[in-house]
């Protein structure tokens, strides 16, 4: 059987496992057009995939705190009316580093961002759900406060270590600096997946960096 490193393995969704601009793009420029905001070019609204919306409204687009969270839940509307596994596709190959990863009995869970009902439909809508021990993402109706990455991230954790797993060696994988940011608070070490939406720089700080699912498979299991 495949030995591992790592005790559990933490995953971020968009940009990782997941590829949501399909769905999220339109819908952020729907948002933005509503507020008669200027569309910024596709290569900018990438990178509003993966760092927690309400940071993007005020950051990328200049809203103030009040119009950010009203922008957020228009969003959130969009996204609940569209359906939240509608428009996503799984990264090549990604599906079966999960699944070798589970046969290994090493224990799993998201640390998204993402809202958790959202985290939960996709995992679902792919038949994934059960290769995960835990499913953590930003609280359902969080906006003002809103749950960033090392929340999620220790929030994963938690919830691991309630099923029994140990969390004494964690890795996550994530596609964008948020993600090294946050588990840098928490000491955990990140492989930056290269077919995500982060630029190459948003890597520094990772342990490691891997272009597909292969090399992944490789770190995580030998």
């Amino acid at each position: 059987m495949p030995s591992s490193t790592y005790t559990c393995i933490l995953w971020d969704v968009d940009g990782t496992i997941a590829d949501a601009s399909a769905g999220i793009l339109p819908r952020l420029r729907q948002v933005l057009a509503s507020y008669d905001l200027p569309e910024p070019d596709a290569d900018a609204l990438s990178l509003w995939i993966g760092p927690p919306i309400l940071e993007s409204f005020q950051l990328r687009a200049g809203m103030d705190a009040v119009q950010a969270e009203e922008a957020v839940t228009r969003y959130r509307g969009l996204a609940a009316a569209d359906g939240y596994a509608a428009s996503v596709d799984l990264y090549p190959g990604v599906a079966d580093v999960l699944r070798a990863v589970h046969a290994a009995g090493i224990p799993q869970a998201t640390a998204s961002t993402k809202p958790e009902n959202q985290v939960q439909a996709i995992l679902d809508h792919y038949e994934l759900s059960p290769l995960f021990t835990a499913v953590s993402g930003a609280r359902v109706g969080m906006i003002g406060n809103h749950d960033g990455k090392s929340f999620v991230i220790a929030q994963a954790l938690e919830r691991l270590r309630a099923a029994g797993a140990d969390v004494s060696h964690p890795v996550l994988i994530g596609d964008r600096h948020h993600d090294v940011d946050g588990a840098a608070e928490h000491g955990i070490p990140v492989i930056f997946s290269e077919w995500g939406f982060g630029r190459p720089a948003e890597a520094e700080g990772a342990k490691a960096r891997v272009a597909d699912a292969a090399e992944l498979h490789a770190l995580l299991l030998g």
